[in-house]
C-alpha cells in the first residue's frame, strides 16, 4: 500500500470513530442547551434588568440536537412506509 491510501484509511476509520461517538451522543443526551439563551431559559433586555422568555426554545433551555433530529425523522418515515403486518393467525383477524 502506498502512503496516500494508509492516509486515507486512517482518516475514513476516525471519521467512523467520530461519527459513531456523535451517535451515541444523540442517543444518550437527545437535548443541548439553546444557542441564544445559553439554556437559561431567557432573554435579557440590551438595557436595564428586564428579560423575557425565550421564543426559540419555549423557555426550556433545551433544543432538540441535529443527529437526534435526523434520527427522528427516519425512524419516523420506515415507520409511516413500512406498517406492521397482521400477525394472528388467519381465522382470528379482527374485523
Amino acid at each position: 500500500m502506498t502512503p496516500l491510501n494508509d492516509a486515507a484509511s486512517a482518516l475514513a476509520i476516525v471519521a467512523l470513530i467520530v461519527t459513531m461517538g456523535y451517535l451515541l451522543a444523540c442517543a444518550a443526551w437527545p437535548f443541548a442547551p439553546c444557542r441564544r439563551c445559553h439554556g437559561t431559559g431567557c432573554l435579557r433586555a440590551p438595557l436595564g434588568r428586564a428579560f423575557r422568555l425565550c421564543p426559540r426554545c419555549r423557555a426550556t433551555g433545551r433544543r432538540l440536537r441535529a443527529g437526534r433530529r435526523a434520527y427522528t425523522h427516519l425512524t419516523r418515515h420506515y415507520r409511516h412506509g413500512h406498517p406492521r403486518r397482521d400477525t394472528r393467525p388467519p381465522g382470528t383477524r379482527r374485523r
